[in-house]
């Protein structure tokens, strides 16, 4: 499977088309406006949240309710367009100098991708850099990932998110007894977390950054439960599942950094207590006495949730902008100021999962049959059987 995504932040829509999704998969709107939802709630978002009230289109690919196995086009709309049709619109200017555009941006922001895009394409107004290098563009790539929810969901493997971490607040009672009974307390968490005490301490740090101009970073994980054993490869670097899995959570805006399981802790450990040792039974087959390594074994699925966490740097739109230079003046400024969030770890949480769920759909289609999901989910209980009896 692979998809595409278009459109700029103040453009007219956004827009993705997905190919590869097998047929006869069971497909609603409304399983993917749940996760847009999802992706626009959160303590310490800002102002286009209220703006906008993402919906989706299915323009394609899906007839009374299951996919057709022909490509997928979704399409949100901006609601907000009718404020840029000047600014963004396609059409050439017509009696107006380019020079004398509103909103044009010569002061590029330190962390975005203003200055060097514009370098890159050779803009001198950043703007057209910073419409599509904008994380608005995450909306169509968690639709994108409510698709492959709805694939993993039919194979019995479930996805799920939280927060560990705001702006140096570590959540530390991360208890529960189920993904499921997990989704339920993050829904109705402000900042997606398990551990009350540190939601506080964590909303209390984010309207502190938002009342200093400032913005805080954090740390999210996923977790995914009912994998089976062997997908992805060992053979060669570009198969390994784990690899793909860490350039999608780093292809996040503002994403710096991914580990597995205990991560970067493993360094400061001992072999004897880093690898998870194996156990079998009748009825499980085989097992880990720990799971250290997140699921992963030599860049293939072990059969054990699959634990990737991601790290996320504060959004460098600031409300007291960082020192900059003007392109057109040389001259030292503050750096251009766009709406943004003092925050937003919550809502990257929602991507991390759609990132994720969509790099293991992928790799289930890859290696179980690509057109159709009753197939699919034969070929996948299958290697099931055959695992637990190897």
């Amino acid at each position: 499977m692979r998809y595409l995504t278009a459109g700029e932040s103040h453009g007219p829509q956004l827009t993705t088309i997905l190919e590869g999704v097998p047929s006869g998969l069971e497909l609603l709107v409304d399983d993917i406006n749940i996760e847009l939802a999802r992706r626009q709630k959160g303590h310490g978002r800002g102002r286009r949240m209220q703006i906008e009230k993402d919906q989706v289109q299915i323009v394609s690919g899906v007839r009374h309710g299951k996919t057709l196995g022909s490509p997928i086009a979704l399409v949100v709309e901006n609601r907000d367009w009718k404020h840029w049709t000047h600014i963004m619109g396609a059409e050439p200017l017509v009696d107006i100098k380019e020079e004398d555009v509103k909103r044009k941006i010569t002061k590029p922001r330190p962390g975005h991708a203003d200055l060097v895009g514009a370098m890159k394409y050779g803009h001198r107004d950043m703007r057209n850099v910073l419409e599509r290098s904008s994380a608005r563009e995450t909306t169509v790539r968690v639709a994108a990932g409510a698709v492959a929810k709805k694939l993993l969901e039919a194979l019995g493997i479930k996805v799920a998110g939280h927060v560990l971490e705001i702006g140096g607040v570590k959540a530390s009672k991360v208890k529960y007894d189920s993904l499921e009974e997990l989704q339920q307390i993050t829904e109705d968490s402000p900042v997606r977390c398990v551990d009350k005490e540190a939601e506080k301490k964590m909303m209390n740090a984010i309207d502190t950054a938002k009342e200093n101009g400032d913005s805080i970073g954090g740390i999210v994980e996923v977790i995914v439960e009912g994998m089976p054993e062997g997908v992805g490869s060992y053979v060669h670097y570009d198969r390994k599942l784990d690899a793909k899995i860490a350039a999608a959570i780093v292809s996040i805006n503002a994403f710096k950094g991914v580990e597995f399981g205990i991560g970067f802790e493993a360094a400061r450990m001992p072999g004897s207590k880093v690898h998870d040792e194996i156990n079998w039974d009748q009825q499980e087959g085989y097992t880990r006495k720990t799971n250290n390594l997140g699921g992963f074994e030599g860049g293939m699925t072990t059969g054990m949730p699959i634990v990737v966490r991601g790290v996320m740097k504060p959004i460098p739109t600031l409300y007291k902008p960082l020192q900059s230079v003007d392109i057109e003046t040389k001259e030292t400024f503050a750096a251009s100021i766009e709406r943004s969030d003092s925050c937003a770890v919550p809502a990257a949480s929602v991507v991390a999962e759609a990132v994720v769920a969509w790099e293991l759909a992928n790799a289930i289609i890859e290696q179980f049959g690509q057109d159709r999901i009753d197939i699919i989910k034969e070929n996948v209980e299958n290697m099931r059987k055959y695992a637990k009896e190897f």
